[in-house]
């Protein structure tokens, strides 16, 4: 593969990760100073058309992860070279930052920019249920990513419809993170660092778990030689 694939698909991943942390967060911010316009419904559709709609536009660029847990999910599942992990990552990561520190120029008043913070659950079970949460996302986007062309064109309906739904029934306890990228961000950007941890740990066990079913399910799918 050369330079300028390869760069393209760094790039891909940058702009998508950070349409994602731009639009999402930036929903919960417009939410926040409208006085609850946007509505918390609205910030999970919110969540999940941006999703969608990035991985239309850039899915055959780079596979369309967006999401630190996700590329770790692919490459587990040997189906992202051990090279691509860390741009991915990193590509992620910085995606979401410029997202983030631009939402702080625009609203530099808003104290949290949209960060993750869990609420009325114990740590252990905010710490499960992102996990969880994670699972589910990662069972689904391992399934659809690849298969009979149908499926192709219907992945992002399915990636996106499963972030909404995450987002609209979870997002009150926990923030329906499901993405380290975008919970570091806005933490980062906003300097509130309070239950970060979770955030940047329960997603990459829930995308284990998801690759370890589906070894159970479609070994030639999910686990190749």
């Amino acid at each position: 593969m050369d330079r300028n694939s390869q760069i393209s698909k760094y790039a891909a991943e940058f702009i998508g990760t950070f349409a994602l942390v731009f639009a999402g967060t930036g929903a919960i911010i417009i939410n926040d100073v409208s006085g609850g316009v946007i509505t918390h419904l609205g910030v999970g559709i919110v969540f999940g058309l941006i999703i969608m709609t990035m991985i239309y536009a850039l899915g055959e660029i780079s596979g369309a992860h967006f999401n630190p847990a996700v590329s770790f999910g692919f490459w587990l599942a040997k189906r992202l070279l051990s090279k691509e992990l860390v741009p991915f990552v990193m590509s992620q990561i910085l995606g979401a930052i410029t997202a983030s520190v631009l939402l702080r120029t625009i609203f530099p008043q808003h104290q949290t920019l949209g960060t993750t913070l869990p609420h009325f659950v114990s740590t252990s079970g905010d710490f499960f249920l992102e996990t969880i949460l994670t699972f589910f996302l990662m069972f689904v986007i391992i399934h659809v990513a690849q298969g009979a062309k149908e499926k192709g064109l219907m992945a992002g309906v399915a990636i996106g419809g499963m972030v909404a739904l995450e987002a609209i029934f979870a997002g009150p306890i926990t923030g329906a993170s499901m993405n380290p990228a975008r919970s570091f961000a806005p933490a980062i950007v906003s300097g509130h660092l309070e239950s970060l941890w979770i955030y940047l740990t329960a997603p990459f066990l829930g995308s284990a778990m998801a690759i370890g079913s589906c070894c159970l399910l479609r070994t030639e799918n999910c686990c190749k030689k």
